[in-house]
């Protein structure tokens, strides 16, 4: 396991700086606008982020999914587990758009969550599925699964168990304590992983990881 040593300092990216910091085009920030006012207007009557996040949306929603796409430029499909508020599925989806073979799979068991997502896809035209399922139930082959605050990293890789045995990349978005919950999973899981320093938050870490298996008992 290897941690990245060197990151620029963490660019404040907002609406006016995004397209260059992420190669977004003008037609994709526009999507991005509206899937923020739809996330505004959902949030007001379910609990999708924290309303005190929505005015930094660029950089704490956006930009913080966005960067995944740097980690694994050649992924055309995706799995987001525990897809929620569509972090970062709905944003990978849109900058994926028009391109060939690209697709995300939103995946989230909660009903009502699953109903924003199918929302979003269809106002948006995304090459999306919403799964309202269980991340474990599917059999889904993908280049790159991911996740955002779905589940502590032990519990987290037995739901994307299934992905990484098929040989995805797993890119999982994780805050200042991702050495503690790499530890843990170390208790129940062998992998190998590199831990690269998140763009948009100083704070924050990606957990990019391969070879997932149950760990040896001694």
């Amino acid at each position: 396991m290897s941690v990245a040593a060197q990151r620029e300092v963490t660019p404040v990216v907002d609406a006016g700086s995004f397209a260059a910091v992420s190669g977004a085009t003008a037609a994709q920030v526009g999507e991005l606008e509206r899937y923020r006012q739809l996330l505004a207007e959902w949030n007001a009557r379910m609990n999708l982020v924290g309303p005190a996040t929505l005015p930094d949306f660029w950089n704490r929603h956006a930009w913080d999914s966005a960067q995944l796409l740097r980690l694994a430029p050649e992924a055309l499909t995706w799995a987001d587990l525990g897809a929620g508020a569509g972090l970062p599925g709905v944003v990978l989806a849109v900058l994926g758009k028009g391109r060939a073979g690209f697709h995300v799979h939103l995946v989230e068991s909660r009903a009502k969550r699953s109903r924003f997502l199918a929302e979003a896809v269809r106002e948006l035209g995304l090459p999306a599925t919403v799964h309202h399922a269980r991340a474990e139930a599917l059999d889904l082959k993908v280049d790159s699964v991911t996740a955002r605050a779905c589940a502590p990293l032990a519990r987290l890789l037995g739901y994307a168990r299934p992905y990484l045995q098929q040989g995805a990349i797993g890119l999982f978005l994780k805050g200042q304590d991702v050495a503690s919950e790499l530890e843990e999973a170390t208790r129940y899981w062998e992998f190998e992983a590199e831990v690269v320093p998140s763009l948009s938050d100083e704070r924050g870490r990606i957990v990019k990881l391969r070879r997932l298996r149950r760990a040896r008992r001694a």
